[in-house]
């Protein structure tokens, strides 16, 4: 399973390839707008920071618009996959795209059909939110079991990214559903470290270290 983090903040992004537990980011104008940098200067920053691929979204709206952003970004760096909205608009771009050998992250997927047309179209990677529908009352990670099963079932090479991911939990439903990718807030990701069993081990151990250090002297 491959981590992603979902970010546009540069620092975090060092941090976390420093870690090993990058090979990925993804990002949106909301991501983009708090990072305070330009799109263009911060995607550049983040391509030559991360070897995988780097999710940039635009905000066109027909067909056209789209695979004119899709060139703009993709001359930024090698490894930029453009994200499109789950649309028939999006859909079309899809498909133009896919037979231009873009690589196309389809965002906004809240439903099994929906992943199924993207997959369909040829979208490289697809993107259902799990958070977005906890906060609707439905279960955002039978949607991901629901996805898996149908492109398991019919072999088709689109990766599923889960994401808006809220917890640890999120990261660890997504890994026992088979997803390819989980894309992490940093806070989440640096919560997947944490264990106060693990802190209190290290503790005993460096005490009794020490006490071991005193006794044969």
């Amino acid at each position: 399973m491959k981590f992603f983090l979902d970010t546009a903040d540069v620092e975090e992004i060092r941090k976390a390839v420093g870690l090993g537990v990058c090979d990925g980011v993804t990002t949106n104008p909301t991501l983009i707008m708090k990072s305070g940098k330009d799109q263009k200067e911060a995607i550049k920053e983040i391509c030559k920071i991360v070897d995988g691929p780097v999710s940039v979204e635009g905000i066109g709206e027909t067909a056209e618009e789209m695979v004119k952003e899709a060139g703009e970004f993709s001359s930024w760096a090698e490894n930029v996959v453009v994200k499109i909205p789950m649309t028939r608009e999006g859909m079309k771009a899809v498909r133009l795209l896919s037979a231009k050998g873009t690589k196309t992250n389809v965002t906004l997927v809240f439903s099994a059909s929906q992943a199924l047309i993207a997959a369909k179209a040829g979208a490289t990677y697809v993107s259902p939110f799990v958070g977005r529908l906890d906060d609707v009352s439905q279960d955002g990670m039978e949607l991901v079991y629901s996805i898996m099963d149908i492109f398991c079932n019919y072999d088709f090479d689109t990766q599923v990214i889960v994401a808006s991911i809220r917890h640890p939990m999120h990261v660890l439903d997504a890994a026992h559903s088979g997803a390819h990718i989980a894309t992490v807030p940093a806070a989440v990701l640096d919560k997947l470290w944490a264990h106060p069993l693990t802190d209190k081990g290290i503790e005993k151990f460096k005490e009794h270290h020490e006490k071991h250090k005193k006794a044969i002297k």
